[in-house]
């Protein structure tokens, strides 16, 4: 599991790298948005990695590693939105938001650690494909909870499905770079 740790930071320091490269860009801007219209961009993310997957012809010069990059950044967004609330105008400085990106990925790196350990890294055989799926299947839950104004009777809350989703991509990273 040394490897996978390693492997873990790499891509989550790109992701990172391009999160900050936007916040000097942009802001803090995505504090606007609410989490469905977080949970959409990550949708849409997903789709165009499954119809890259599925297609012959790709029309736009950007490959799946940009948007499996793209779900993670949205994720940690989610996740901070959901535990600072939404806003009606920009209000997060940098420092505050890589204090917020670390927290989160520290917190989301551990459970991938916990359940790496009982799975015994079976995700290192599963297909890009597989991940991607998933990924959507974990969306179709959030924005199932979210219609239930996060209500749930036995199941994970959104905040457990966004962080799956965060390991869903860095295992995808991880295996699209070892192929």
């Amino acid at each position: 599991m040394q490897d996978t740790s390693k492997q873990y930071d790499a891509v989550i320091d790109n992701c990172k790298s391009l999160f900050l490269k936007k916040m000097s860009d942009y802001g803090s801007a995505w504090r606007i948005l609410r989490l469905t219209s977080l949970t959409d961009q990550i949708f849409i993310k997903a789709q165009r990695i499954r119809g890259l997957q599925q297609n012959d012809v790709q029309k736009v010069d950007e490959g799946q590693e940009s948007e499996f990059i793209g779900i993670i950044n949205y994720c940690i967004m989610a996740l901070i939105q959901l535990e600072k609330g939404v806003v009606e105008q920009p209000d997060m400085t940098t420092e505050e938001a890589t204090t917020l990106y670390e927290k989160h990925v520290g917190i989301t790196k551990k459970l991938m650690e916990d359940k790496n350990h009982d799975y015994g890294e079976a995700w290192r055989d599963m297909r890009v494909s597989s991940l991607t799926d998933l990924i959507l299947q974990k969306l179709l839950r959030v924005k199932q909870i979210e219609d239930n104004k996060g209500v749930t009777l036995v199941s994970e809350g959104i905040d457990a499905n966004y962080q799956d989703m965060i390991n869903y991509a860095v295992f995808a990273l991880i295996l699209l770079s070892e192929n």
